[in-house]
């Protein structure tokens, strides 16, 4: 970068002393001119002699672009040297779409207005609103106290598409780039969470690791018919975070070129919901040719129709979608006094033009439309196999070889059902109540001021149910129960998916998660729990929430040797398509072969299995 600087001052110099010489030419020709009219200092008669003109001021050099502008398809932008401190340069909060506000609520991301001049990228943009819960968060957009404040209030901003890009502090070219999709259910999380941050993961494997935030709640997906404007598949579809996780694609292919990556190796992947979109993008007819790998932790995307009796499918029908939405719409009407009740709110809405609802629907508040709509019940989300945007049955387009079929890196955890342990009273199995006697403020004040290398100061009995201890009683403890939304959700939908997948592709690899060292009492709380492999993904172990229950110095030698090979087998199988390397010490043979990932306190302890 310095060359170009020093050729770009040369250039401004050049320029200055040309614009003097044309001056002084053109200075000595009107004199020339004079002369041959008659003029000069021979005194003959003819025009005056006129003393020169001065030579116009050059106009100023432009000021030199810093080493740390790119230019981007909207403009310029100017990110951070965090050399020193990471071996990284990043860029953060880079918009790419229009915030999806006003008319653009509820419509298909739109490309972002160009601006003139560089736009600082040294800051994330804003979370996407939201209700606020345990991975939300706080007042300003980053991890703190405030976040156990503003628990099931709104946080966040619709102006929130924005992406996030690091890469190693070098002048390499054509990097493997990765794009990370955030998890949170679709209705909650914030790529500006430190177990995000991509600069750890950019370093070690040298690569261009991007984050990207989508909409999320009943604003990233929703089925009613009267904000169907017609025309257009995107908009039509209600996935509306599937469109920007798209947008979100085709932003790295239209730049990432200008910030070292090749637009030609880009490996998508994502956690838990974020996972979910991930399959539903690889499903999508609209997502050919934007990514080349990919890399799911902890999703599914099946129908009850694809499962096992008693298993529990990642989604619903577009049916189910529909009827969420003509609730949706009733009980906002009654909730703003427009009628009394659901009965009058139907016969309103029958009353009304789609125009009229739809202006209706986009004239409410954002956080006021998430509070009532949370108060309502009908806050959860997923993505709408629609037929358009998403297959009506994703498996089945897997099963008919109709998917962006690339090579498969999945992941879970050993313990997936144990971050779920509070909606244990919610499977309808006679005798399960909730996991935990602790509401989510409790459990978050915790977790946020939990020191694992401190004497403890809370027990098992403080946050689980005691009809649930000890908790690896035989049958009923814990660890049973909890076992039951690990293998009826997670389990099943890994197993529909990998299974389908395997008869049209042999290049699928998985891995279970099973490092579970964390200081008493979360180890019996969450063990090797859902989202628990992240940490070791990202490796970043610090100033997280996850990462004040995972911490301490009792297991730092292990956990950062395990970290260490995870990453290592990320970034060869970003470059290659297939992540086995030395540095894990086993050959990782395709599915239904796993790799075990867990460590001692002081080394990692890989193991190749096969799934029984």
């Amino acid at each position: 970068m310095k060359t170009t600087t020093t050729a770009q001052n040369q250039g401004a110099a050049g320029q200055t002393a040309m614009a003097r010489a044309i001056a002084t030419v053109a200075t000595l020709a009107a004199a020339a001119a004079l002369a041959a009219c008659g003029g000069g200092s021979s005194g003959s008669v003819g025009f005056p002699v006129l003393p020169p003109a001065p030579a116009p001021a050059p106009a100023p050099a432009p000021a030199a672009d810093g080493p740390m502008v790119r230019q981007t398809t909207a403009g310029k932008v100017e990110g951070v040297d965090d050399s020193a401190r990471t071996g990284t340069w990043s860029w953060k909060g880079v918009p790419f779409a229009q915030p999806p506000v006003g008319a653009l609520r509820w419509r298909a991301p739109v490309e972002p207005e160009a601006w003139t001049g560089i736009r600082p990228a040294k800051a994330f943009g804003n979370a996407c609103l939201q209700i606020g819960r345990l991975f939300s968060p706080g007042t300003n957009n980053t991890y703190d106290a405030t976040i156990g404040t503003n628990l099931g209030k709104p946080v966040g901003s619709e102006d929130c598409l924005f992406v996030n890009i690091w890469r190693p502090a070098t002048t390499d070219k054509n990097l493997p780039v990765l794009l990370f999709i955030h998890g949170g259910s679709n209705i909650s999380g914030y790529t500006a969470d430190p177990l995000y941050d991509g600069a750890a993961l950019a370093k070690a494997t040298n690569a261009v690791v991007i984050t990207a935030s989508y909409r999320l709640g009943i604003l990233g997906f929703l089925n009613v018919p009267q904000l169907r404007p017609g025309g257009t598949a995107g908009d039509d579809s209600g996935n509306f975070a599937l469109l920007d996780n798209m947008a979100a694609l085709r932003f790295i292919q239209n730049n990432v070129a200008n910030f070292g990556g090749d637009p030609g190796n880009v490996t998508l992947s994502g956690e838990s919901a974020g996972a979910t979109n991930l399959l539903a993008v690889m499903t999508s007819p609209m997502a050919k040719g934007l990514f080349h790998k990919a890399f799911e932790m902890s999703g599914g995307i099946s129908l009850a129709t694809n499962l096992p009796a008693k298993t529990l499918p990642t989604l619903q029908p577009a049916s189910v979608s529909l009827t969420q939405g003509q609730t949706i719409l009733e009980k906002l009407l009654v909730a703003d006094g427009t009628v009394a009740d659901d009965a009058a709110a139907k016969v309103y809405i029958g009353t009304r033009t789609p125009e009229q609802i739809a202006t209706y629907l986009r004239a409410q508040e954002g956080g006021a439309l998430l509070t009532k709509v949370t108060a309502a019940g009908q806050g959860n989300v997923a993505p709408i196999p629609d037929g358009t945007v998403l297959p009506t049955d994703p498996i089945g387009a897997i099963a008919a070889d109709k998917y962006v079929k690339v090579p498969m890196l999945a992941g879970n955890t050993r313990d997936e059902g144990k971050l779920f342990a509070s909606l244990l009273g919610s499977l309808g199995i006679p005798g399960l109540k909730a996991g935990w006697i602790v509401q989510d403020p409790a459990r978050f004040s915790m977790m946020f001021n939990f020191n694992p290398d401190a004497a403890p100061t809370l027990t098992v009995a403080d946050i689980i149910d005691p009809s649930y201890l000890p908790v690896d009683k035989v049958g009923s403890g814990y660890n049973a129960a909890t076992d039951l939304i690990t293998q009826g959700l997670f389990g099943a939908n890994r197993d529909n998916l990998l299974n389908t997948m395997k008869t049209r592709q042999s290049n699928i690899w998985h891995y279970r998660l099973d490092w579970a060292q964390e200081a008493a009492p979360w180890n019996d709380v969450y063990g090797a729990s859902h989202a628990f492999d992240l940490p070791f993904v990202f490796g970043n172990f610090e100033g997280s929430l996850l990462s004040n229950v995972m911490g301490g110095k009792a297991n730092e030698k292990g956990r950062v040797a395990l970290s260490k090979a995870v990453m290592a087998s990320v970034g060869a199988f970003m470059r290659n398509g297939d992540p086995n390397t030395s540095e894990l010490g086993a050959t990782w043979a395709t599915w239904p072969s796993q790799m075990l990932l867990d460590a001692t306190p002081t080394a990692a302890k890989i193991t190749a299995v096969t799934v029984p």
